[in-house]
């Protein structure tokens, strides 16, 4: 019988695993949910859609998936520090919710600071977020998947690959969230297409989002390994 997954690893949106679960398949049954669940060596894998509603879906739907010791929150996150470089990939040890104010301790001991925001961080917010509350990192569901480990007595961590910094803004993002926390690529690109002024800010998301990612499918196949 082969041993049930440890870790699962919690992201918002397909494309944030898709190196890591890449040549499996996602459970079938649970897409028309809006869920995509992955099954890899070591790890269950469950993209579930952004915001804290679908992380916390997403979340419950892994420990029911699997006996999970370690929930693991991960996906694209803004920067709200200059230090903070696009691109990179940075672990945190506390997790804040804007909105309750509640602060999660994660297992990895770091310094880094992540807030958790109900909508995608402006400039203005992200500099904010660092005053108010030391954030280096803004995402919008690692204190959905905080509270739910501390809930079950599971082990938590946030990793979370960077992909814009602390002065970028495109407003834009706002408009495309689709049903079930999902991002309508298409009409992003379409809407990009025609609004030349947009295409800078655009090219410089893409660059970040896909260094990042690679970066971060790197360190979570090391997370697995190390289980």
């Amino acid at each position: 019988m082969p041993v049930s997954p440890k870790i699962a690893i919690i992201a918002a949106l397909p494309r944030e695993i898709a190196g890591l679960v890449r040549g499996t398949e996602a459970d079938s049954s649970l897409r028309m949910q809006g869920v995509w669940l992955y099954r890899v060596e070591g790890a269950v894998v469950v993209a579930g859609g952004m915001g804290a509603g679908r992380a916390a879906v997403a979340a419950e739907t892994a420990l029911a998936a699997a006996d999970v010791r370690v929930l693991i929150s991960t996906g694209l996150a803004g920067g709200c520090a200059a230090r903070v470089e696009a691109g990179s990939v940075m672990e945190a040890g506390v997790v804040v919710d804007v909105a309750s104010g509640e602060r999660f301790v994660a297992g990895s001991g770091s310094e880094v600071t992540l807030a958790t925001a109900g909508v995608i961080a402006s400039v203005a917010e992200k500099a904010r977020l660092a005053s108010n509350f030391g954030a280096a990192l803004v995402d919008m569901e690692a204190a959905a998947v905080a509270r739910i480990a501390l809930a079950r007595g599971v082990g938590f961590r946030a990793v979370k690959g960077v992909s814009d910094g602390y002065e970028f803004e495109l407003s834009a993002l706002a408009k495309f969230e689709g049903e079930r926390g999902s991002f309508r690529t298409g009409a992003f690109a379409a809407y990009t297409a025609v609004r030349p002024w947009t295409w800078g800010k655009a090219i410089e998301l893409g660059r970040g989002s896909a260094k990042a990612l690679e970066g971060l499918e790197a360190v979570l196949r090391g997370v697995v390994a190390e289980g």
